[in-house]
């Protein structure tokens, strides 16, 4: 049985309502990887109307979908604190500081990319505007809920807002090389920053002053600068483009001079060289497993950066950055063991409880507890796997991807003439079903 339930989007730049569809299912006699209360075996997982309601053995449900899960691992739907996929564009290069704009003006749920995102059990992704400003858009926390057709029926409803910096080569190059306007150095870079929270906390002065009665006059409504004041307040976090060390602390003294504490350092490729310095910050990191050297400034990394980092108490999680990678994010995680000797359980929160943390939405996602979101992913053999292969992926109690059901290398092609109604159905029922690519890789996974 399926419900339909309203709420109220709170989005920074209207209140739109829209329809969204939880569901019933239970999931029986599977091997559940909580996450965050160990391992339960041969144990199911109840969900209603989209929230988990009951954890342990021999649950029934009257109405709804079951999943045989008997030999299979149950784990929380995978989180992306890092992907592009869903959108219409990503870059509005045509500013250092582009905080006015928001990648959630043009999402495209119509993305193949988002189905094939849940044939790698990933129910969750951060929609991010690109690394070409200093301070680019703010980003868009989405849940895959393939087939739907409204762009808003994609947004996590109260999700914490996020917005992009991003430091070294793209800005410099994108600003300084091309237009020969600041930023064209690193030093550049920082003043960007200074400049923008000054003028942010000038902004918020102005507005105080109006709003306690001691000017007449309101400034000049600015919506670049409201998101400034955003950061400043920590209503909006930092999801932060980096590499070098160097930057990684400079970026740090300047968040520390403006009071600003919420960042997640994306990518942070040098992160292992400041891990105790991101640590003592409370600053976040979501780090690729073993990208490097693809250009100058990335030369230099490790693929212990992950565990580094996890060793000396910083949140971290593994991220895609790739339509392509975020299909097999297990497999990642799995890297940071064959490296880093974490343990199963501290690999898995890398794509699960971790990513949850470093977008706001742990309360919600990123384990199997009773109270949260029904997102579920469903596995053959154990996630960290060489062999792993999704079989099930669940978002909000809806069955979104059924390995069995779905024929092996379908693609939406779209009809003209068929109709709307049709391509709901195949919207629903077809699509790649990540026979490729779930083999590659040389992960082991240690028992």
């Amino acid at each position: 049985m399926k419900h339909i339930y309203i709420f109220f989007l709170l989005c920074s730049s209207n209140g739109l309502i829209a329809q969204v569809e939880t569901g019933d299912v239970l999931i029986k006699n599977g091997t559940v990887l909580t996450i965050t209360d160990g391992i339960k075996d041969s144990t199911d997982v109840l969900i209603r109307n989209g929230k988990i309601s009951q954890i342990g053995k021999n649950l029934t449900i009257s109405n709804g979908e079951t999943i045989d899960a008997t030999g299979l691992y149950v784990m929380p739907g995978i989180v992306d604190a890092h992907s592009h996929i869903a959108l219409d564009a990503v870059n509005e290069a045509t500013r250092p500081v582009t905080a006015d704009v928001w990648v959630g003006d043009a999402l495209d749920p119509y993305d193949v990319d988002i189905y094939r995102a849940l044939a790698g059990g990933v129910t969750i992704s951060h929609a991010m505007h690109g690394s070409a400003n200093a301070i680019g858009g703010q980003c868009e926390t989405i849940k895959h809920r393939w087939g739907v057709l409204d762009p808003d029926e994609l947004r996590m409803e109260g999700a914490p807002r996020t917005i992009k910096f991003a430091l070294g080569e793209n800005p410099m190059r994108v600003h300084g090389e091309r237009s020969e306007i600041v930023p064209n150095t690193r030093m550049g870079i920082e003043q960007v920053f200074r400049q923008s929270f000054a003028e942010g906390q000038e902004y918020q002065a102005a507005w105080k002053k109006y709003n306690s009665g001691q000017t007449k006059t309101p400034p000049v409504y600015d919506h670049k600068k409201e998101a400034i004041v955003g950061i400043l307040t920590g209503e909006i976090m930092i999801h932060c483009h980096s590499y070098r060390a160097d930057e990684i602390l400079m970026l740090m003294n300047v968040l520390k001079d403006y009071g600003v504490k919420k960042i997640c350092f994306q990518h942070v490729n040098e992160g292992f060289k400041v891990a105790p310095e991101l640590a003592e910050f409370g600053a976040y990191a979501s780090v690729f497993s073993d990208w490097w050297a693809y250009k100058f400034e990335v030369y230099y990394s490790t693929a212990y950066n992950a565990a580094i980092l996890t060793r000396n108490g910083v949140v971290t999680s593994i991220n895609s950055d790739s339509k392509e990678l975020i299909r097999h994010l297990y497999h990642e995680a799995a890297k940071a063991q064959k490296y880093g000797e974490l343990t199963d359980n501290e690999s898995l929160r890398l794509i699960t409880i971790n990513p949850a943390i470093q977008l706001g939405i742990d309360d919600r996602v990123g384990s199997i507890e009773v109270g949260k979101e029904g997102d579920i992913a469903v596995f053959k053999n154990h996630p960290l796997s060489i062999y792993a292969r999704a079989q099930y992926t669940v978002v909000d109690g809806v069955i979104r991807f059924d390995s069995t059901h779905d024929p092996v290398d379908m693609r939406v092609d779209v009809d003209p003439e068929e109709g709307i109604p049709a391509f709901i159905d195949s919207a629903k029922h077809s699509g790649h079903n990540c026979e490729e690519g779930c083999m590659q890789g040389a992960h082991t996974h240690q028992h």
